[in-house]
């Protein structure tokens, strides 16, 4: 771990707090040498000014907006827990009146959900999670040191008895991995049993460039022994590496969430992350 003051904490009205993570999960696409990291990957960097910059930026801001938060590195990641800097963002996101779209791996967020549940009182929170594997004793292996997925689930759960809206996106899906009907299933029922709004799917595979690509064939050998070699012979150094399974998989989500009134479609589920709820929006929320 290590201190930086940086200069700026939004861009395009998302900010990331921590840069690196303590997770483990071996197909992290931000472990890719494109992202330009100055710093090992573990060795996080702390954005320690982020709250004195968000609430300066917040101030000159002439309209309210959704603020977003963990779409390259987890907001509760094992720091939180002591550095609270990402609580102390939500404390000024919910002073001023902003909406939040959370993304994170961790039950870590049920210690913020009071205030989640403001900030979508006044306005609007949406909270991520992103499930990749059913499986408990596999997604141990493949995500090591984050919630399981169950325990991921319990935080749906607990957002849906807030009437706070959820989204989860199902990637990556690993070939030869987690890449089954089962699997899916596993994950859409938990979906539907905690009334997600939507669903974020881009294809059932992953994608592999410089960086993140030899970390995960490390841990393939770690974990699945003679898997890597299955992936070379396949895909080579594809940057996208779809499952041949992906149609198959593709037909089963997309069916499951018509029938059940999930969007699955990512450009009308990123356009509801960004949009703002008008202020008759936002009285019907204090008239329930």
């Amino acid at each position: 771990m290590h201190y930086k003051n940086v200069k700026n904490i939004l861009i395009n009205n998302g900010m990331n707090i921590y840069r690196g993570c303590s997770h483990g999960c071996i197909y992290c696409d931000t472990r890719s040498k494109c992202y330009a990291f100055d710093h090992d990957f573990e060795d996080i960097e702390v954005k320690i000014n982020a709250p004195d910059l968000l609430r300066n930026a917040l101030l000159t801001k002439r309209n309210k907006c959704m603020i977003g938060t963990g779409s390259m590195c987890d907001p509760y990641i094992h720091l939180e827990e002591e550095l609270k800097l990402t609580r102390q963002c939500l404390e000024i996101i919910d002073e001023f009146g902003f909406g939040l779209a959370i993304l994170t791996k961790s039950d870590r967020i049920l210690r913020d959900i009071d205030l989640i549940e403001s900030i979508n009182r006044k306005s609007k929170a949406v909270v991520q999670m992103t499930l990749t594997t059913y499986d408990e004793g596999l997604c141990k292996k493949i995500e090591p040191r984050v919630s399981s997925t169950y325990e991921r689930f319990l935080v749906l759960m607990e957002c849906k008895k807030r009437n706070i809206p959820t989204v989860v996106w199902l990637s990556p899906i690993l070939p030869f991995i987690n890449d089954n009907e089962a699997n899916l299933r596993g994950i859409l029922d938990y979906c539907i049993k905690a009334g997600v709004k939507g669903i974020i799917c881009f294809g059932f595979g992953l994608t592999l460039r410089e960086g993140n690509r030899e970390y995960f064939y490390k841990e393939l050998d770690r974990y699945f022994p003679g898997l890597k070699e299955k992936y070379i012979k396949f895909y080579k150094d594809k940057y996208v590496v779809n499952s041949f399974n992906n149609q198959k998989l593709l037909n089963i989500f997309v069916e499951t969430c018509r029938r059940n009134n999930i969007m699955y479609n990512p450009e009308e589920i990123f356009n509801y992350l960004r949009e703002f709820p008008q202020l008759n929006e936002q009285l019907s929320i204090f008239d329930l």
